[in-house]
């Protein structure tokens, strides 16, 4: 029998999970993760309000309740907790599955200003993860800047502009419910150092803004005109050609129109250079300055010399994420991935036995959920290439007992069952449907059958 560890609960770890259960009829899976709660980034990363991406971990869900995979919860990998060369011993492969786990910072001055901080930070407040910080983002804000123009830089200039009307039905922590119908935004500039053909949201996401409610989008024409795909964007791929027409249509109603609660800014060709502190405040940002910046003919971009300060008390970077090493595991720092030969992890360039990598930890951060499907397979394939070597080596038992033999106290599939209830009787709780729990605390006493 082939026992495999997966140390990652997101998309590519249960991909990986499921690719294997359906090629080999024999073999067990055990789906680690360091957190009491599965689904990574679904759980984590994907706004409250999507309830149709969200409803991935339904799919999610048939693969960790199948008859041969497990779900561990609350154990963590690493020199804190099983290290890597351990949990070696106790499987026969181990597929990591463990992500990008840090932001890309912008590398400029202020940056550690009080009031700046990168999106994820945002993103996981108001997703109740549990390692979160809990205050801090919005009081004192009138204006807020969002760096990049991706779909996470869209997701969280739309929660800022959100009411709590559009709020209350989702699963969002009655704490950041709290703290965004108290908040007192009224402006959010999204700025993009490149132009609207080379942004990387989707048009999906895009058009939301401009369906929020009491809300205001406003697109600068001068800067469209600047970028070479704006005048013909039929010559344009799909994507981007969708894109620069809904920013055109926006560009075209310039109309100060009614009075609204928010102004949407969408602002592009702008490269941030410095966060500037507040004028009362040393320690706050007050403003961020930005270069503007032209295409050089050759798909680049160069600096013009001409600058522009955007007033800001809030300032959230969104501008890609990096993997970060995990002690026991080789690692390229140059492009924050595991160094591989089709998923099987490369140590000093030779293939280490029963060691894969997938998800972002192997390719990087790119593409979206679907994209973990063939990135698992991938891996599994060579996994299966290699079962008959790996199999011939001995286990110590069944890997949960040792587990909990060596003072390990996994979260097993009825604890995550037990959070999903306590998590509903807190909705109930409060006039709302299911509201996360959002500290270590509680999440562990639910899952442990204590008081949350």
């Amino acid at each position: 029998m082939l026992r495999v560890a997966v140390v990652g609960s997101g998309p590519s770890g249960v991909y990986s999970a499921q690719s294997l259960v359906q090629q080999d009829a024999g073999v067990r899976v055990d789906v680690l993760d360091r957190l009491p709660c599965p689904y990574g980034l679904v759980r984590y990363g994907v706004a409250p309000d999507h309830e149709k991406i969200k409803s991935l971990q339904n799919t999610l869900r048939t693969v960790l309740e199948h008859d041969r995979v497990r779900f561990l919860g609350g154990v963590q990998i690493g020199p804190a907790g099983l290290p890597v060369t351990r949990l070696g011993e106790l499987y026969h492969a181990v597929v990591y599955c463990v992500g990008a786990a840090t932001d890309r910072r912008l590398g400029i001055p202020g940056e550690e200003l009080r009031g700046s901080w990168s999106a994820t930070e945002f993103v996981s407040w108001y997703s109740a993860h549990p390692d979160a910080v809990t205050d801090g983002f919005l009081p004192g804000v009138r204006t807020a800047v969002v760096i990049g123009v991706g779909n996470v830089a869209v997701d969280v200039t739309r929660m800022l502009a959100r009411g709590v009307t559009e709020l209350s039905p989702t699963d969002m922590p009655q704490a950041a419910l709290s703290a965004l119908a108290a908040s007192e935004v009224t402006e959010v500039h999204m700025v993009g150092r490149r132009g609207p053909s080379q942004a990387r949201f989707t048009t999906k996401e895009l058009r939301e803004l401009g369906t929020l409610p009491d809300t205001k989008v406003t697109v600068d024409r001068a800067e469209l005109e600047l970028d070479p795909g704006y005048a013909d964007p039929s010559a344009l791929p799909g994507p981007q050609r969708r894109n620069v027409e809904v920013l055109r249509g926006w560009a075209a109603d310039a109309a100060p129109g009614d009075t609204v609660r928010h102004r949407l800014r969408l602002r592009f060709h702008l490269r941030p250079v410095a966060l500037l502190p507040d004028a009362a405040d040393g320690d706050r940002v007050g403003a961020v300055r930005f270069e503007r910046t032209e295409p050089d003919g050759r798909g680049g971009l160069t600096g013009t010399g001409r600058y522009e300060e955007i007033e800001a008390q809030l300032v959230l970077r969104s501008v890609g994420y990096r993997g970060v090493p995990l002690e026991g595991l080789p690692f390229d720092a140059e492009h924050g991935t595991v160094p591989h030969l089709a998923g099987r992890v490369l140590r000093e360039g030779v293939v280490a036995p029963g060691e894969y990598v997938a998800g972002w930890i192997k390719r990087g951060p790119t593409g979206v959920i679907g994209t973990n499907r063939p990135c698992a397979k991938e891996t599994v394939t060579s996994l299966l290439e290699d079962a008959p070597a790996l199999v011939r080596r001995e286990l110590p038992g069944d890997p949960l007992a040792v587990l909990r033999a060596e003072g390990h106290v996994p979260v097993e599939w009825s604890g995550w069952q037990a959070i999903e209830q306590a998590e509903a009787e807190l909705g109930a709780s409060l006039g709302r449907s299911v509201v996360k729990l959002s500290d270590w605390g509680s999440l562990l006493a639910a899952a442990r059958g204590g008081t949350v």
